[in-house]
């Protein structure tokens, strides 16, 4: 549980930190060129889920996303405490830092809030923040966990 508490913490404290820097240095919507045709630094806000998923479903799916994070961390905390894996447990650690900190933006506006723009031309990559790029990691550290523990079992 070390783990968890460490690893998590540290994602929902940096997500929430640089979200705070955000809303401090830019208005919503506001767009700075940083890397001309490739990165930009925004403030935009997703009503919705990964990849504006209920991103028009008004107050019904706020809830819903609400409750599924909340569960989803529950799960989560609940799966930890039986892990023996600590590469496991890191990515999990992950999922849920990264779970909480969006859901903490859900619940205090209604919206989580992105800013990281990639784009080549016309063609933007979806906004998004140091939350999704903690479940992103923790996801793909929990496949390789799953396959270096099934390797070992051989």
């Amino acid at each position: 549980m070390k783990i968890f508490a460490a690893a998590g913490g540290s994602v929902v404290l940096l997500d929430q930190l640089t979200k705070l820097a955000i809303v401090a240095s830019l208005a919503p919507y506001e767009i700075v060129e940083t890397v001309p045709g490739f990165f930009n630094i925004v403030h935009y806000l997703n009503p919705g889920a990964a990849f504006g998923i209920l991103n028009r479903s008004g107050l019904t799916g706020k809830l819903l996303l609400i409750g599924i994070s909340m569960a989803a961390l529950v799960i989560i905390a609940a799966i930890v405490r039986s892990s023996k894996e600590r590469l496991y447990t890191f990515a999990l650690s992950l999922i849920a830092g990264g779970a909480a900190g969006n859901l903490i933006d859900r619940i205090r506006q209604g919206s989580v809030i992105d800013f990281l723009d990639f784009h080549i031309g016309g063609h933007h990559w979806p906004a998004f923040n140091v939350a999704d790029m903690a479940i992103s990691a923790g996801v793909g550290l929990a496949f390789l966990s799953f396959f270096f523990s099934r390797k070992s079992e051989s």
